[in-house]
């Protein structure tokens, strides 16, 4: 059989939680800190009400490219395999987010998501 190749996976918000992890992926997900410059953290509306009574929350936490090298968003990156990718890729539509790579402060790419509706000049977007 055989391995099924993993990709790193940037989290800035739920997907840290174990509790969400469990429920998405029926594992814990080993993961290492790391940071995205030249991003700020925003909030976004919820406009998906049956998410927004489950969460009990109003706003999504979300990131902007602000290009500015002091802008950081701190988070971690997650080594997940190709299926969980589109496990999470069903997660985060929910939430109308869109999965981008981005080159992390350690050097290494990951796929993060970010609203929809974000701009991010020259990024790789999912297929």
């Amino acid at each position: 059989m055989a391995l099924d190749t993993t990709e790193n996976l940037f989290s800035y918000g739920t997907l840290q939680s174990e509790a969400v992890q469990l429920a998405t992926f029926g594992r814990r997900l080993e993961g290492k800190p790391d940071c995205l410059l030249g991003y700020r953290v925003t909030l976004i509306p919820i406009s998906n009400h049956n998410l927004m009574a489950t969460n009990g929350g109003t706003h999504h936490r979300n990131i902007e490219f602000t290009g500015i090298a002091t802008d950081v968003v701190e988070g971690s990156v997650f080594a997940v395999t190709k299926k969980e990718l589109e496990q999470t890729d069903a997660y985060e539509r929910i939430a109308d987010y869109k999965r981008v790579r981005v080159q992390l402060v350690s050097g290494d790419s990951a796929w993060v998501y970010l609203s929809a509706s974000t701009q991010i000049p020259g990024a790789q977007h999912s297929t």
